[in-house]
Parts: C-alpha cells; sequence; structure tokens
C-alpha cells in the first residue's frame, strides 16, 4: 500500500467514528505500528486535516472536512485518467473540452509523484467512433440540469418521422450512440432517442412538472419489471 493510500484510509477510518478514538484502536484497524499512525496524524494535521486529539487521549476529525486532491489512491487516479480520457473522445464537444480541462486542474494540483503518476498512466481508450451528432448535445444536457421540456422531429428505425416534446432526465453515452430519455408528452410514457435521429431541436422555456430524479427513479424500476408485465 503506498502512503497516499495508508493517508486515504486514516482519514476515512477516523470519518467512521463519531467519539474521539484511540492511536491504538486506530493502528488495528489500519494494520500499522502506533508509530507510524502518530507519524501519518501529524502529517495530515500539516496539510490542513482538523483532526483534533493527542496520544493517549484519543482522535476526531472535525465534521466537514473535505478530502484534497492529492488525497487520491493510485486506483482512483487510474479511473479519474481513464473517464476523463474517454470522455474527451465523446462527440459532445463542450463535455469533452470539459474533461480535459478537468483533468488538467487535477493535475496541476498533485504532489509531484502522484502527478508521474497520472502522466504515466497506461490504460488507454481507443479512438472513437466516427460519428456526427446532428444536434448540440450541450442542450440536451442543459435541459436536464434546468428540468425544462425540449421539442424535436424524431425519425424512428422504420424512417417515420414525427414531432415530439418530451421531459429529458438522463442522457445515455455508449461507443456509437447516445440516448436520450425522456417522458413523452405524445406517447404519454417513458421513452428513449437516439440522439442521431434527432432534428430540429429547439429548447422549451417551460418547465416540466415533475422532478427529474423522481422519473429517474421510477424509469429505473420499468428496468426492473420482468418482461410481459
Amino acid at each position: 500500500m503506498s502512503r497516499s493510500e495508508r493517508l486515504l484510509d486514516l482519514i476515512q477510518c477516523l470519518r467512521r467514528h463519531r467519539r474521539p478514538v484511540s492511536g491504538h484502536v486506530l493502528a488495528d484497524e489500519l494494520g500499522i505500528s502506533i508509530r507510524t499512525l502518530y507519524r501519518d496524524i501529524a502529517t495530515l494535521q500539516g496539510q490542513g486535516a482538523p483532526i483534533e486529539g493527542e496520544a493517549g487521549l484519543g482522535y476526531v476529525l472535525k465534521p466537514g472536512f473535505m478530502l484534497p486532491p492529492l488525497m487520491f489512491s493510485d486506483e482512483e487516479i487510474e479511473a479519474i485518467v481513464l473517464g476523463s480520457r474517454w470522455v474527451a473522445k465523446q462527440p459532445d464537444r463542450r463535455l469533452s473540452a470539459a474533461a480535459a480541462n478537468a483533468l488538467a486542474k487535477i493535475a496541476a494540483v498533485l504532489p509531484d509523484d502522484l502527478r508521474d503518476d497520472l502522466d504515466a498512466s497506461t490504460l488507454l481508450v481507443g479512438p472513437p467512433a466516427e460519428v456526427m451528432e446532428s444536434i448540440d448535445l450541450g442542450l440536451v444536457r442543459q435541459a436536464i440540469r434546468n428540468e425544462r421540456k425540449l421539442a424535436f422531429r424524431y425519425r424512428d428505425a422504420g424512417g417515420a418521422a414525427s414531432r415530439r416534446v418530451v421531459w429529458p432526465f438522463a442522457l445515455g453515452f455508449f461507443d456509437k450512440v447516445r440516448v436520450v430519455v425522456a417522458w413523452c408528452e405524445a406517447r404519454q410514457d417513458f421513452r428513449h432517442f437516439r440522439t442521431d435521429r434527432i432534428t430540429d431541436l429547439k429548447p422549451i422555456d417551460t418547465r416540466y412538472p415533475r422532478r427529474r430524479q423522481t422519473m429517474l427513479k421510477e424509469w429505473r424500476a420499468t428496468l426492473d419489471r420482468p418482461r410481459g408485465s
């Protein structure tokens, strides 16, 4: 286990205890010596972690503490890099740029050893599928965030076109296609719309009457129903 991982585990361990906990209990939970524990607590305190207490009395982490960016484990860094690289290759240009910017900001505040791990990550993302979006996915994401309706023309798998007004609440990203998950006013039910079949997209400045999280929960419940029910 790297030292950064050990410090992260110590923070998480302190979070599990609402009351002061002795150093020996913490050391046993982490599988380290009491001497190492005291040294790690001193390191975290020096980095700004609000850990109160001392040897013989116990330690407690004050509520509200947020982990600094340097507190990433090796696997967390790999997940961040892999996820950012995947998003950066998506056809949503604004989201792609945001992923690249976020990764650069994280790299800027990491200590040297973790920054080297980030730059040297060998988890790679393949080339993106050559798919051109016919709509601005940023408008879809904004409508979802603000719980606003969308209007568009949709062409189904058979080529039939129709006008739709929907209440979008999720956007699925797959290798070759993006899918808007929404409540369709015309069908009075949940529907999935491939973005490559959407044209003439127009945001409607009208808030739909239900909460996004409520619809997401209900939609997920429909996926769990046995077939034929």
